[in-house]
């Protein structure tokens, strides 16, 4: 062998070698250049991500946990109007949770979006801290539940609700991408990364729940005996620390291209399948259809990966036929996107849509979630909330969720997901899907609720009628409601957890945002649909002046019928959900090298042959 050949094969090694430390998902770092393996993304980043979703959580949790509080002890508001002002806020956090995706997916990108919006967040803390500090919290010490504040100024006013809906913007933007930006330090294409990134979605929710058991003890304890600008001051603190934490591992991170408006793909997808609606189908299927790839391009964000072709929505694939018009448009210039789209472009369209029904079915859960923080609450206020001469905070019962959602995370992660993965099925798909998870989530729900009605029975039976003030009316202790707290927690784990892996493997790699988005939306929706449901209850069950289930004095109630209707409604949501989970099908992806391999067959090919052989068999 001569010294040139040795030389040449010892290159070919070393360039092999080069390309295999590359990641296969089209990552890229900071610069724009693909991203390396071995000095890039893994746990490195993703425990600095975990770090920051902790230490952001603990920030905003510190001022939204107590916010109803502040609004009725410092800004002397009733308790329907401090109730209604926490809702819009609540609900205006998820909805810029779908502004932020929209950013995120498409034109800023994930990590750009993160520190935009923790940048906004660390702003809108700053302006409350102070704000409370200077002229809110007037006199000093007030606040507290025996010391009134006086009154204050519309502009300061102002000033407070600029400060709170810039917290809003900053967390609900943040949100979503930042669970996507940490799956995203994962190569899924790469076995061992791949089962890191499934893992790394219980440990982000573990890392949500530690910062939030943090702000409801430490922080609401402080704020509760009046220490408002304290507390606030120290969310500020936690949220400045986040955003540093962040800025620190760029280099490490892994970054997706944004892949530009998925708003007008969609509706693109839909404008040219109208059009073609009267067009009769290809008789070669997918060898047939408009592929940008066969053209060097790639229609989901140039990460290298085309979707496989389904064969549900199939109105759909019309947008992907190849017409006469069409080869004229490409012979004058280019293709027009509003009649003729690439078929992983028309495929995205039906992921989105394969989606709908599972995520509608996780709304009813939502539901079930969101009497912790209300009906829980009331429900342990009416019960013997006293050990010695130790009063407990009804709220503070939410500790044993948090609780149950770390011991759970651990029992899934060492205990049951091991044992599950040896009885893989021949195909070689693991033995617990998320489907399988959320439904699983559903129904420990309803054992929850089961078990908030039997407690509630009890609640009665032990109540005393008669009081005024029912506060503390029944001997019950209050940790009779551990059993349904923790239920909720194991149920998060399974649910909460498993909609985060799911959407996120299932949405294209433009629109993994959006993915982790739907969940926030899922929450936001839960909490709209509990309150007409909890209106209608209401509204019903007082008919012919009777107190009906949730009447202020919860001893003349049966509170205990509302935790049934709604085990009830989703043991049946749970039924749709089966029907649901069996007909959705997942979403494939062509290996990265499998497109390589066609693209360059189709080097050999002719730009003409790509566009204009399928048009032998095609009729307009």
């Amino acid at each position: 062998m001569s010294c040139l050949e040795i030389y040449n094969k010892d290159m070919m090694k070393k360039k092999e070698g080069a390309e295999e430390e590359e990641t296969r998902d089209g990552t890229v770092d900071y610069y724009g250049r693909p991203s390396i393996r071995s000095n890039s993304g893994r746990w490195v980043a993703g425990i600095i991500i975990l770090v920051n979703q902790g230490l952001a959580t603990l920030a905003f949790f510190g001022v939204g946990v107590n916010l109803v509080l502040f609004l009725t002890r410092v800004l002397q508001q009733n308790n329907a109007d401090a109730a209604n002002n926490v809702s819009k806020w609540t609900g205006t956090v998820y909805i810029f949770s779908l502004v932020g995706a929209f950013l995120s997916d498409s034109y800023w990108g994930r990590y750009k979006t993160c520190a935009i919006f923790q940048v906004i967040f660390v702003i809108g803390l700053s302006s409350l801290s102070l704000s409370s500090y200077m002229f809110l919290i007037r006199p000093r010490g007030c606040g507290d539940e025996v010391t009134p504040c006086g009154t204050h100024s519309t502009m300061e006013i102002t000033m407070f609700y600029l400060s709170i809906y810039l917290i809003a913007l900053g967390n609900g933007g943040y949100q979503p991408n930042i669970a996507t930006f940490g799956a995203d330090q994962f190569d899924e294409e790469h076995p061992k990364e791949g089962y890191s990134k499934i893992a790394f979605f219980s440990y982000f929710y573990l890392a949500l729940n530690l910062g939030s058991l943090f702000s409801n003890t430490i922080l609401g304890y402080f704020e509760d005996e009046g220490m408002w600008a304290l507390g606030f001051w120290a969310s500020t603190g936690s949220a400045i620390l986040a955003l540093i934490l962040f800025l620190v591992g760029t280099p490490r991170y892994r970054n997706f291209k944004p892949t530009g408006n998925p708003l007008s793909r969609f509706c693109q997808v839909l404008v040219a399948a109208t059009k073609k609606s009267s067009m009769e189908a290809p008789l070669r299927g997918r060898e047939e259809m408009y592929d940008e790839d066969r053209q060097g391009k790639n229609a989901s964000g140039d990460t290298g990966r085309r979707i496989v072709h389904t064969e549900e929505f199939k109105f759909l694939d019309r947008a992907a036929y190849i017409t006469a018009r069409d080869l004229d448009d490409k012979k004058q210039g280019g293709v027009n996107p509003w009649r003729l789209c690439p078929v992983t472009q028309v495929e995205e369209v039906k992921c989105i849509l394969r989606l709908m029904p599972i995520w509608l079915c996780t709304i009813i859960y939502s539901v079930v979630f969101t009497q912790m923080a209300s009906l829980f609450v009331e429900q342990g206020a009416a019960m013997k909330t006293t050990v010695s001469d130790f009063k407990i905070p009804p709220a503070s019962m939410s500790s044993f969720d948090i609780l149950s959602v770390a011991l759970f995370i651990f029992i899934y992660r060492r205990v049951l997901e091991p044992l599950a993965n040896r009885f893989k099925k021949k195909d070689g798909t693991k033995g617990i899907t998320e489907l399988h998870r959320m439904g699983i989530g559903l129904v420990i729900a309803i054992l929850a609720m089961v078990a908030a009605g039997v407690v509630e029975c009890f609640r009665l039976k032990y109540a005393d009628k008669s009081c005024t003030h029912c506060d503390g009316s029944s001997s019950l202790s209050i940790f009779w409601q551990v059993p349904q707290y923790s239920l909720i927690g194991a149920s998060e784990v399974f649910m909460y957890v498993g909609q985060l892996e799911f959407f996120n493997a299932q949405t294209p790699d433009g629109l993994k945002s959006f993915g982790s988005a739907l969940c926030m939306m899922s929450m936001s929706m839960g909490n709209f649909v509990s309150s007409l449901l909890v209106t209608m209850v209401v509204k019903i069950s007082t008919e012919d002046h009777m107190p009906g289930w949730i009447p202020r004095n919860l001893n003349k109630g049966h509170l205990d019928r509302f935790y049934f209707l709604l085990a009830a409604l989703t043991s049946i949501d749970l039924v749709v959900y089966i029907a649901c989970a069996r007909w959705y099908k997942c979403i494939k992806l062509e290996a990265k090298d499998e497109m390589q391999d066609m693209m360059s067959d189709d080097e050999n090919d002719t730009d003409s042959d790509d566009y204009e052989e399928p048009m032998k068999d095609s009729r307009v």
